[in-house]
């Protein structure tokens, strides 16, 4: 099957779906929690929106190199698992934090992270997705983000109330790393989406 001629059941875009959703998943049981650890580590008001603001300056810049790349001979799907790996990466490094800058580290990381696995998936989505249901299709993938980190946000707070962050930041890696491993399924799906964009050119 080529892209553009998936169906609802497509098999690159369930894989796409389900590897997306786990990253909500680990991503959404903290993101609530920043401000709680920030002070937990030593951190203040300032440490807090320091880290913050590296994951979004970082995310904002690198996107626009890699949203190129992607364009180009680099195949979307290796700069996709890219991302996902070291957000697993960055994720289980939350273990190792006892101060504010190793916070802000960490925020950066995950923004490069972020900035490798967010166009390319667009890219990949949106190739094999059908263009004549591409708004129910990103309307599927939007509502899913919602309602998945809807559901991440309550079981993190659970886990922390529960358990302690040594707990979640266990926890989130584990899901990280069957993101991870659920992507890397799509390296063997179809030919390289960015071989075909370089082709086509």
């Amino acid at each position: 099957m080529q892209p553009g001629e998936a169906t609802l059941y497509n098999r690159s875009i369930h894989i796409l779906l389900v590897g997306a959703n786990l990253w909500y998943i680990g991503e959404g049981m903290f993101a609530p929690l920043l401000s709680v650890y920030a002070q937990r580590i030593g951190g203040n008001i300032l440490d807090l929106t320091g880290a913050w603001s590296a994951y979004l300056f970082v995310t904002g810049l690198c996107m626009l190199a890699v949203g190129a790349s992607a364009d180009r001979a680099l195949a979307p799907e290796r700069l996709m698992v890219a991302g996902y790996a070291l957000n697993a990466i960055c994720t289980f490094s939350y273990l190792l934090v006892v101060a504010p800058w190793q916070l802000l580290l960490v925020q950066a990381g995950l923004g490069v992270a972020s900035a490798l696995a967010t166009p390319t998936w667009n890219v990949l989505y949106t190739a094999h997705a059908p263009s004549r249901r591409a708004g129910m299709f990103w309307g599927i993938a939007n509502s899913l983000q919602y309602l998945i980190s809807g559901c991440a946000v309550l079981l993190g707070g659970f886990i922390v109330y529960l358990g302690s962050f040594t707990l979640l930041f266990a926890v989130m890696g584990f899901v990280q790393l069957i993101a991870l491993a659920t992507q890397l399924q799509i390296l063997r799906e179809t030919a390289p989406v960015g071989q075909a964009h370089a082709v086509s050119e």
